[in-house]
């Protein structure tokens, strides 16, 4: 067991984390810069899953989970410290301005979730009397709930001094000091502390200390007072609204809250924020126009790019991660502090800690800079003999020379392309392109003109100050339509802030059942958008003598089919492809058929200089775990055929030496 831990971060999950590891038997102490500053001290302590209407299911099962553990875990604690963190399990209502057939996924309720229940205008008007007029309905969860995050912080660090926690407060971490894969101590303002284990538990300036996505997201609040001539509490449970949340507590308070606001460590309460809490409050609940305001505040969130905390281990084997709650930091801390107590003391990993971990932020595209290859971004632990000594390779040792990917003149760092087609969602889509570590989005421009089912709003999906478009011709089924459309992709391109974007990916297409291209339609309209100042990227079948035609009259790749688009068949014109890569000058890409990532190494075995790939990323149940496999396969590739594979042989070779053996 370790002894000797060291938690940095006095907020809620440092605080429930100490209390949990000290009652394991663990030496803990908390190192707080400043007890006030702590997200926990800013919150409004719903306790609201299913009103919060998670769509992550791993992260609805760990709130779910953190949720049933809270009665025993209140219980604990007061035994420990005799005081009462106001815990009120008393449902959540969560009113809604629109019918209840449009309210999405929150009428779709399976076995599996909690209870909830659709109230109509009447019913929910008799539970809760008072609701503004323009209220149609709302669901009420009755296993949500709340408790009193200040009480609850005060009783935390009640218990934590009671059982023996040392607290260090005023302290600022400055910097973990780490040697070959192991924190030795961090680094403070009163100087250097050691411990056996450290846990960083610093919400949102985490990413001070480390480089985790962590960002502060500041929240503004207030707190109204009950008038003394209202002689009943007018609402006895949380009213979860569009915008505004409404927490009643028993001492005659109500919370309102609260803002989301990206401005980094802005501090203090402003008139904007305020007023905007205090419409939507009033237009849900009227009558709170006349209650007097006691109190205004603001924290600062730890949120990360998809919302969900950074849970467990991390690069040093004996530093342990806990962040990024964002705002369910109160909610979480009873099932954090399990899973956390579990993982330090007992090696313990529960299974659904995976989806949480830290590295779910790390891609690894071939990212090569001026001849070299940047070394895969690969987990230390995998690269040690077992002494402690790290045998991971640094660039220099790969002695591997590549210039990167050149087309037009234009280079790129990745050599996976991808598209938007066939995916289930623009969200998906978004995830997919980011792990994919690609540069290059190939988008089809009829079906952005034309609002296609999939293409909404696909413009503005994408970051295009870090991808480059590359606009197809797909659905063009004659020369004359597909250099058309080719001009009409270079002007939304121009549109998006690629004012010097001339490239197409030409795609001419009679053949609607076999979707195989057309030779001569494509040499016609290459031979003229390469006449206008186009990079054109012509999509082919894998024909060794139209890929030299379309080279010699200009094009800046040539991309051969490797099988029928969409069929993930896999590599089935492997010979010619071949022969296009020895006899090309240009970038040869090969585009359509790839079913699966090994089929996607042996292209870039063969050398190919780059992939595109849809649909087998798009169809995959997993989309965006497929875009990294692919990305993955496409560096492998690229690795393998760089270094060059051993010669075939028709005989076997033993691999050790026949010389120097033992004889009898």
């Amino acid at each position: 067991m370790t002894s000797d831990i060291l938690i940095i971060g006095g907020g809620i999950i440092g605080l429930a984390c100490a209390v949990e590891l000290k009652l394991r038997g663990a030496n803990v102490t908390v190192l707080c810069r400043d007890f006030t500053d702590a997200a926990s001290q800013a919150a409004a302590g719903m306790l609201a899953p299913d009103a919060e209407n998670i769509a992550n299911e791993a992260m609805l099962s760990l709130c779910w989970r953190s949720r049933a553990l809270y009665p025993d875990w209140i219980s604990k604690l007061a035994e420990i410290t005799g005081l009462n963190a106001g815990y009120w399990p008393c449902g959540i209502l969560a009113p809604v301005y629109k019918k209840a057939g449009e309210q999405g996924s929150r009428g779709e309720i399976s076995i599996s979730q909690s209870p909830s229940f659709w109230l109509d205008k009447d019913a929910i008007n008799q539970y809760q009397p008072g609701l503004g007029a323009d209220v149609v309905g709302g669901w009420w969860y009755p296993e949500d709930g709340q408790v009193d995050n200040q009480a609850l912080i005060t009783v935390l660090r009640t218990a934590a001094d009671s059982l023996g926690v040392e607290f260090k407060d005023g302290i600022t971490v400055e910097a973990i000091c780490q040697q070959q894969g192991q924190v030795i101590g961090v680094q403070t303002n009163t100087g250097l502390l050691r411990a056996d284990h450290y846990l960083l538990a610093a919400g949102a300036w985490a990413n001070q200390l480390l480089p985790l996505p962590v960002r502060p997201r500041k929240g503004q609040m207030l707190r109204l007072r009950v008038p003394e001539f209202v002689t009943e509490l007018p609402l006895t449970r949380v009213l979860y609204g569009e915008n505004i949340y409404i927490v009643p507590r028993r001492n005659r308070s109500i919370i309102l809250g609260a803002t989301s606001e990206d401005v980094g460590f802005t501090p203090d309460n402003t008139p904007a924020g305020i007023q905007s809490l205090l419409q939507a409050a009033t237009r849900l609940y009227p009558q709170l126009e006349n209650y007097p305001i006691a109190e205004m505040w603001w924290g600062f969130r730890p949120s990360t790019p998809d919302e969900l905390p950074i849970l467990g281990d991390s690069h040093c084997k004996n530093l342990t991660l806990a962040t990024g709650h964002y705002r369910n930091g109160i909610l979480l801390a009873p099932v954090t502090a399990a899973l956390i107590a579990d993982l330090i003391l007992s090696q313990k990993t529960d299974p659904l800690l995976t989806n949480f971990h830290y590295s779910r932020f790390h891609h690894t595209p071939l990212q090569t800079q001026s001849s070299t290859i940047t070394s895969m971004l690969t987990h230390p632990a995998n690269f040690t003999n077992g002494h402690g000594k790290n045998l991971s390779l640094q660039t220099a040792d790969l002695h591997l020379q590549d210039s990167g990917l050149i087309i037009a003149g234009k280079t790129f760092q990745s050599r996976l392309m991808t598209g938007t087609g066939k995916y289930r969602s623009i969200e998906e889509m978004q995830k997919s392109v980011v792990a994919s570590g690609c540069q290059i989005v190939t988008v089809a421009v009829r079906r952005v003109q034309t609002h296609a089912p999939g293409h909404e709003g696909l413009a503005a999906a994408l970051d295009w100050g870090k991808i480059w478009m590359l606009p197809n011709t797909a659905g063009c089924q004659t020369a004359e339509e597909a250099i058309r459309v080719a001009r009409l992709g270079r002007e939304m391109a121009k549109l998006l802030g690629q004012e010097d974007n001339n490239f197409v990916k030409l795609e001419v297409i009679p053949d609607a059942k076999y979707l195989l291209p057309d030779p001569i339609g494509t040499l016609q309209a290459a031979e003229q958008l390469v006449k206008e100042g186009f990079a054109v990227l012509p999509y082919i079948n894998a024909d060794p003598m139209l890929a030299k035609r379309l080279e010699d009259v200009g094009c800046a790749t040539v991309m051969p089919l490797a099988a029928p688009i969409g069929s993930g068949q896999g590599l089935k014109t492997t010979a010619n492809i071949q022969i296009i890569i020895e006899n090309a000058k240009v970038p040869v890409v090969v585009d359509a058929g790839i079913g699966a990532p090994s089929e996607a190494a042996q292209a870039m075995e063969l050398g190919a200089d780059a992939l595109l790939i849809n649909s087998a990323i798009a169809l995959a149940e997993n989309a965006p775990a497929m875009a990294y496999a692919m990305n993955l396969a496409t560096v492998a590739g690229r690795i393998a055929y760089l270094a060059g594979r051993m010669p075939m042989k028709d005989y076997a070779s033993a691999s050790s030496p026949l010389t120097g053996t033992i004889t009898g």
